[in-house]
């Protein structure tokens, strides 16, 4: 079990960041970042999850026109801004990743609405995966809606392979910029026990 201190970078101390500290995030972490979150359970192995890690103004300008206004200052504030998307034909990778049994990713050949469904919910689970992974990093995380979806995957996927879930800035987060910590339900509220 992790100790007080893990417990707290991960969930009780965790907050959705709304403004960065103007402090690089190297290139290395990005990769160190993805290899943790690789390794997180998906169906089947299926790793659907592509990320686009936009780390220079060039690549944030070509986001900006698809932010909500909200989103446009914390955005630019930050270090690196991350497309967490999905890809549609996962399905194509089963030998690498299902070497065993490449076969049981024929249905989703087959099946492009099977395959999208998957492809979504597996990549919304690997992003699950990816804030926890960025935070046991010492990285920040301000996870967004908040966008022109349909402008972010012409933008960035016009190929129509990959479609993105949502966004998420990365970096040492202005604490300044916070705000006050929102209640959550309680275990009766939203749990049952059958």
């Amino acid at each position: 079990m992790l100790d007080k201190a893990g417990m707290d970078a991960l969930f009780h101390g965790a907050r959705s960041h709304n403004g960065f500290l103007d402090r690089p995030v190297p290139k290395a972490l990005l990769r160190e970042l993805y290899d943790l979150v690789k390794w997180g359970p998906t169906s089947a192995n299926c790793s659907p999850q592509r990320i686009l890690f936009l780390a220079t103004p060039e690549a944030k300008a070509r986001l900006l026109p698809a932010l909500s206004p909200g989103n446009v200052a914390k955005t630019m504030s930050a270090p690196v801004t991350c497309i967490l998307a999905y890809d549609r034909r996962f399905h194509e990778h089963a030998e690498a990743l299902f070497p065993h049994n490449p076969g049981l990713y024929s249905s989703f050949a087959r099946d492009e609405r099977h395959a999208e469904t998957t492809a979504f919910r597996n990549a919304t689970l690997q992003a699950g995966y990816f804030l926890l992974a960025a935070r046991a990093l010492g990285l920040d995380c301000g996870p967004m809606s908040g966008f022109d979806e349909a402008l972010v995957n012409q933008t960035f996927f016009p190929d129509g392979r990959c479609c993105v879930n949502f966004l998420c800035n990365l970096g040492q987060g202005d604490s300044a910029k916070l705000f006050g910590r929102l209640p959550r339900l309680a275990f009766d509220q939203a749990c049952s026990v059958l």
